[in-house]
């Protein structure tokens, strides 16, 4: 007879008869009625009042009744701590007993007794356990220790309860070592910052040995230990994947992608031109393949794992396209993630097979599923160019169809191949005006204003059809009004003479019937552009576009690396850190892939200490290039006065330079400050037909600076800290040293007289047709020490210039004006004058790209115009740059060998005495010199103006043209610019 019967009694009176019988002399009527107290337990009845009856019937060698009893006392034991204290003899006995089932069952419940009372007397019985000579014993008491730590950490870290678990790692038996590995990982969350496992090469060994050995989920725990461990070089690296390849073909998913996360981030490591990685990607293939033949919750988290692996190693799944292709029976979820990963894949070899499969899945019933499929379409035209034409004309065919949803999704993607091709599918723009009464989304309707507004001039009744959508303006989303007004103003400039009163009809609904501010804004912003000049408007309206990219939805790079370290876990499926979603301490540790981890610890340079002139200042937050504009509009651009002394940069702006120039180029900042606001500029004169505009001038919407007329350049780059090495060099150094570096000590090799500083020829910056007929060229020089930006002013406009002023942007070194522009005379139509401009170092500061470009902005009494330029970094170079000996033997050794870069100057025809004079005339000072087998070896070291060292070997052979230069820095992102100095000075 089964146990259900004690579930079905509904006697009255029951506690006093379950008393009786607990306490009855017969063993198997003791038995019957511990078991009813259970029942009772499990559907919810209040059986407390037994407790000690219970306990008293732990006394027993019957190993199902001692279970039932240690299932009561786990559940009551934190209602009543004080009987619960009864319990712990029995506890103590019981790990000594000499069946290890009934050791292991005591240690268990003594682990799952949630009661600080009593934890103190369980240590002694934990004690023997964690080094009892049964295995069994053993893996139950290594948990016991994690949920100890769990209730009293500083008790289990006084009792040497760790250091017991660290033990456990060496253990004979597998199981065991899983366990304490999962017990060391499970602390090591809670505390982050403890270091318990601390993985090295012998640990690491006895662990893969235990792999083999392991239960399934044994192997996880040691798999997902091996992920957190970073190998010292490839060769262990590829041992390391070679004892773990074996697991990818486990029956069990979840061994399967431990593994592969262990792999991904190994592979890291290894060189791309080894024989053995290539064999690993295929190796990594098939066993993700398999895991997609699963039950269809299972093949989705395989494929959300599979998305991330092919986002960061496409080649490993390259030639698997067909597994991907969706079945009738799939669920939606499982479809759409297929679709996704095929897009990821599609290449110009098997593009031909994805589109027919494309196509067929746009006939589908699922509309979901349909549009995704002709965005995928479309997708696919941007990411192959040769099968864009192909893309294009299967679209044409869908939009045929004239089903309403596949209509307005091809639309949608039409759209963005128009972007990516430009003048090149125009030709389908009728077909896609025959559909315009059918468009009822937002996004189809938007998609298809743009079209007209942006080829206006090849469609004939281009003015009718906006005017068709103007008529239900207010009714409209804001996406599709904020087009509508762009695609007339378009219209507008192309042609002027047919659109004026629809020009004037939407200016006039955005920006008095509307009260979205946004809309509001862009109205008025047209308003004025078309109002006072035309001719600007025009460049601002009709600017060139950008190409879009190709993969607009790729994870962002440092995320991907992080969820790549976190396959097989929740934060794979979801895509988020788990920092996102794990509430507390626990899980918020970022992980990074080895090659792309940070380049050692930051060291903070003593001066910029000083100069801070506080203890401990807060990190200064350095905001991204992207908003330039923003800066430059914003930058107080007044006549210079001739008299007074330059204001001080602020304390904020030199917190700036100090945080971000002192401390090393090794970490990335992620914070990024709010953009500042634009104020519209309200110095132009308004002409009479302009819109009388409210006192309070409305914020404009963000344009690119091409957009605007300045010449800005460059992309938008995640803000980077610089640093510099510390004065101190450290003791030890154990980096291997290339090209004989020991021998410094005993070189010869005086120096002779340095020539002159390099000047670069004056280039053209600002052309006169950008500014309104000022046109600037220049160059920069340092001479005795102070930097100076040397200018023509070129006047080629028909009025005199005056008041000039000048600003920079924010920039890589902190660069900034010392003083004011003078121009002490008005400048006369065809008239040029040389300038030379002071600069310092002292300036605010963000990384720029490339790291020596620089926003310039200047105002006369004509308007401010917008260039960018790009300083040689040589011009940063200080003039006490030249280091110890033995501080150069000992800085070199301490950078990393991955902060090395090497490069060749081709065509350079000077001896390495005439080349080290050159240098030092530019402030890069020759150490050291010595000659190896007819190879003159310079040994160099220059200083940034912000405290960076550089340090350089330059090998010199006799008859041959072509130098190699080695630069070694804390901050590798500055050698580029470096080498480009030693090319600019050596061939001058």
């Amino acid at each position: 007879m089964t146990d259900s019967k004690y579930f079905t009694t509904t006697k009255k009176g029951e506690i006093f008869e379950l008393k009786a019988e607990l306490n009855s002399d017969k063993k198997e009527k003791k038995k019957e009625a511990v078991k009813k107290v259970i029942a009772s337990m499990t559907v919810g009845k209040d059986v407390s009042a037994l407790f000690p009856d219970v306990v008293n019937c732990m006394q027993t060698d019957n190993l199902e009744l001692k279970k039932l009893v240690y299932l009561y006392l786990m559940n009551y034991a934190k209602s009543q701590p004080d009987m619960a204290i009864m319990a712990v003899n029995t506890f103590v006995k019981d790990c000594e007993d000499p069946n290890p089932l009934i050791r292991a069952l005591a240690v268990r419940t003594m682990g799952c007794i949630r009661v600080d009372k009593i934890t103190e007397y369980l240590c002694e019985p934990l004690r023997k356990c964690l080094k009892d000579e049964d295995p069994y014993v053993r893996k139950t008491a290594a948990v016991c220790v994690a949920k100890l730590h769990d209730i009293n950490a500083q008790l289990v870290e006084d009792q040497g309860f760790l250091d017991t678990l660290k033990d456990l790692i060496s253990d004979s038996n597998p199981m065991v070592v899983a366990n304490a590995v999962a017990a060391l990982s499970e602390i090591a969350e809670s505390h982050p910052n403890s270091n318990l496992l601390d993985l090295n090469p012998q640990t690491i060994n006895k662990l893969l040995t235990a792999l083999n050995e392991c239960t399934e989920w044994g192997q996880i725990f040691i798999l997902d230990c091996l992920a957190n461990y970073t190998p010292r070089d490839d060769r262990e690296s590829q041992s390391i994947c070679e004892r773990v390849t074996p697991r990818l073909s486990h029956a069990n998913s979840a061994v399967v992608l431990s593994a592969v996360k262990v792999l991904m981030k190994f592979m890291e490591m290894l060189p791309k031109d080894l024989d053995y990685y290539g064999t690993l990607l295929k190796k990594l293939a098939p066993p993700l393949v398999t895991l997609l033949s699963a039950e269809p919750e299972l093949q989705y988290v395989a494929l959300r794992n599979i998305n991330l692996i092919v986002q960061r190693r496409p080649e490993i799944l390259k030639h698997e396209m067909k597994v991907f292709f969706v079945k009738y029976n799939d669920p939606i979820y499982v479809k759409l993630e297929k679709l996704d990963i095929m897009i990821r894949l599609a290449s110009q070899a098997n593009i031909a097979q994805v589109l027919a499969e494309l196509k067929e899945y746009a006939t589908e019933v699922d509309v979901d599923f349909v549009r995704k499929a002709v965005r995928a379409i479309g997708r696919c035209a941007i990411k192959v160019e040769q099968s864009a034409e192909r893309c294009v004309s299967t679209l044409l065919d869908l939009i045929q169809t004239k089903v309403n949803y596949v209509v307005q999704e091809a639309i949608v993607v039409i759209k963005d191949i128009f972007r990516k091709y430009p003048n090149k599918y125009e030709s389908v723009i009728a077909t896609l005006c025959e559909n315009l009464d059918s468009l009822d989304e937002p996004e189809a309707r938007a998609a298809m204003i743009w079209i007209v507004g942006e080829y206006a001039e090849r469609i004939d009744n281009a003015d009718e059809l906006l005017e068709s959508f103007l008529e239900g303006f207010h009714d409209e989303s804001t996406q599709v009004q904020l087009q509508l007004l762009t695609a007339i103003v378009k219209l507008f400039l192309k042609k002027p003479t047919e659109t004026q009163e629809l020009v004037q009809q939407v200016l006039s609904l955005a920006t008095q019937d509307s009260d979205n501010p946004d809309l509001r804004d862009r109205g008025y912003i047209y308003w004025r552009l078309l109002s006072t000049d035309p001719v600007a408007a025009k460049e601002v309206v009709l600017a060139e576009k950008p190409l879009i990219s190709e993969e607009t939805d790729l994870i962002e790079p440092t995320l991907l690396e992080e969820l790549i370290c976190h396959i097989g876990t929740l934060a794979s499926v979801y895509h988020k850190p788990p920092s996102a979603f794990v509430e507390g301490s626990r899980g918020v540790q970022h992980k990074r892939l080895p090659g792309s981890a940070g380049s050692g610890e930051s060291v903070e340079s003593p001066d910029a200490a000083s100069a801070a002139g506080v203890s401990e200042a807060p990190p200064a937050v350095i905001p991204s290039q992207g908003d330039l504009l923003g800066d430059l509009l914003n930058l107080d651009l007044t006549p210079p006065t001739a008299t007074g002394p330059t204001p001080p940069p602020s304390s904020g702006m030199q917190m700036g330079a100090m945080d971000l120039l002192g401390g090393g180029l090794d970490s990335l900042m992620g914070d990024e400050s709010e953009p500042p606001p634009i104020p519209l500029r309200t110095d132009t004169p308004q002409s009479p037909q302009s819109p009388q505009l409210p006192h309070q001038s409305p914020s404009p919407p963000d344009y690119s600076p091409t957009e605007l007329g300045g010449d800005l350049g460059g992309s938008p780059a995640m803000a980077a800290g610089f640093g510099a090495p510390s004065a101190a060099v450290p003791a030890s150094f154990s980096a291997p040293v290339s090209g004989g570096l020991d021998d410094l000590f005993d070189l010869g090799g005086g120096v002779g007289m340095p020539m002159g500083a390099y000047i670069p020829t004056k280039i053209l910056w600002l052309p006169a047709m950008k500014a309104k007929g000022l046109e600037i060229s220049g160059t920069f020089a340092r001479r005795a020490g102070v930097i100076q930006m040397e200018m023509t002013l070129n006047n080629k406009a028909m009025s005199v210039m005056t008041d000039f002023a000048i600003q920079f942007n924010r920039n890589s070194f902190g660069l900034a004006p010392a003083g004011p522009l003078q121009v002490l005379t008005p400048v006369s139509p065809n008239q040029s004058i040389e300038v030379a401009l002071p600069l310092n170092t002292v300036g605010p500061v963000m990384k720029m790209e490339p790291l020596n470009n620089l926003q310039v902005a200047v105002k006369n009494n004509i308007d401010v115009f917008y260039f960018s330029c790009q300083y040689p970094i040589s011009m940063l170079f200080v003039e006490d740059g030249k280091m110890e000996r033995q501080v150069f033997l000992a800085t070199w050794k301490d950078i990393p060998n991955d902060n090395e870069s090497q490069f060749q100057i081709k065509d350079c025809h000077l001896n390495s005495d005439a080349a080290s004079n050159k240098l030092q005339g530019s402030n890069i000072f020759t150490i050291a010199k010595r000659t190896v087998e007819g190879q003159d070896m310079l040994y160099q070291s220059m200083k940034l103006s912000n405290g960076i060292w550089v340090l350089a070997e330059l090998r010199v052979q006799a008859g041959n043209p072509n130098y190699t230069v080695s630069l070694k820095c804390r901050a590798p992102e500055v050698s580029q610019c470096v080498f480009q100095s030693y090319e600019a000075v050596l061939k001058n």
